[in-house]
């Protein structure tokens, strides 16, 4: 067997963030993101410019991964890309990108399921850094998911829990909108919040059985309560902002951790990870630092850069599937839409 190292180029274009690494086996050589501010004028992300966006940036940002990589076109293995979930314009450019590029360069061609991808995140080889064993539980959290994968095995992953239908970081950038921060709003909620006390208000938790989630009644009770206040006080979202943040953020993150804590019960797994955007929330790292004490868990957290949309999780990913030579065909189409296990 060949000790040549193997190469992947992975490619993410599922929202509106363009993405490229390289890979050498499990360890990232670059990881390169170009965002979008195009959309900050909207209060959110329009599929249509986020397209046209990735069009314009995936040549760019593939040849400066490839550089900052020190590596060539004619140096990689595989090129792996990002199928879904997503938005289908989005994934379309980076799909089509990744089936050229295997086609020109007669290298396989390997599909990542985004939210799977998140996770293996934590299985990147870097000094001095302690991948999970299994079995563990991931709390996945971002703006479009909201889920507690158990995992057996690299591949092996069954999700045990998840929202019905609005996702925690929907529920952040929702509260932000209302309270009048611009978008992105999660991350002012965060750097706000640590200003703030957060059992200046209360809201309530939603009463879902089992570990599925809910958000939708938390957004709507945030929406009222400010309406109801802002009768008394015009500027009350201003006179209160880091008050109100502190007390959003811990809602929801009370949520999220009631459940992995029931989930950890009842499995009795105490390998605990985070992963997805929301898993950059200064907030949720910190509860589940201090739950891990009473609770016996050996907790997993991100490093900052790949809590968010990245390339480096879909070329782990892809070296991962690579050494089972698991394979796509040119004939593969994006799937907006895309659960773990599908």
């Amino acid at each position: 067997m060949s000790n040549r190292p193997v190469f992947i180029l992975g490619i993410e274009s599922s929202c509106d963030d363009t993405s490229a690494a390289v890979s050498r086996d499990s360890e990232i050589l670059s990881n390169i993101t170009a965002g979008q501010e195009v959309h900050r004028l909207y209060g959110g992300v329009v599929p249509e410019l986020a397209s046209r966006a990735h069009q314009q940036n995936i040549v760019p940002v593939v040849h400066a991964a490839l550089k900052k990589a020190g590596v060539t076109l004619a140096d990689i293995s595989a090129v792996a890309f990002t199928r879904g979930p997503g938005l289908m314009g989005s994934l379309l450019v980076g799909g089509s990108f990744a089936k050229a590029l295997s086609l020109a360069k007669n290298i396989p061609l390997i599909e990542i399921n985004h939210m799977q991808a998140h996770i293996l995140a934590h299985f990147i080889t870097e000094e001095g850094k302690e991948s999970p064993a299994f079995p563990l539980l991931c709390l996945t959290v971002s703006g479009g998911h909201t889920q507690i994968v158990k995992m057996t095995g690299l591949f092996e992953m069954e999700v045990i829990g998840e929202t019905i239908d609005d996702a925690a970081g929907e529920a952040f950038d929702k509260a932000a909108k209302i309270m009048g921060l611009p978008y992105p709003g999660g991350p002012l909620v965060d750097k706000y919040a640590n200003d703030g006390n957060p059992l200046a208000f209360k809201f309530p938790h939603p009463k879902i059985p089992g570990l599925d989630f809910s958000f939708s009644g938390l957004k709507t009770s945030i929406l009222y309560f400010i309406e109801s206040q802002r009768k008394l006080d015009p500027e009350f979202t201003d006179h209160r902002r880091d008050d109100l943040c502190a007390s959003i953020q811990e809602t929801i993150v009370s949520i999220l951790l009631e459940k992995l804590q029931t989930a950890s019960r009842e499995t009795g797994i105490k390998t605990i990870a985070i992963s997805g955007g929301v898993s950059a929330n200064s907030g949720l790292r910190k509860r589940l630092l201090k739950e891990a004490e009473g609770m016996d868990w050996k907790v997993f957290i991100p490093k900052f850069e790949y809590c968010t949309d990245n390339a480096a999780m879909i070329a782990v990913s892809g070296y991962f599937k690579f050494l089972r030579k698991e394979f796509a065909p040119q004939s593969i189409s994006p799937a907006a839409r895309y659960k773990i296990g599908s």
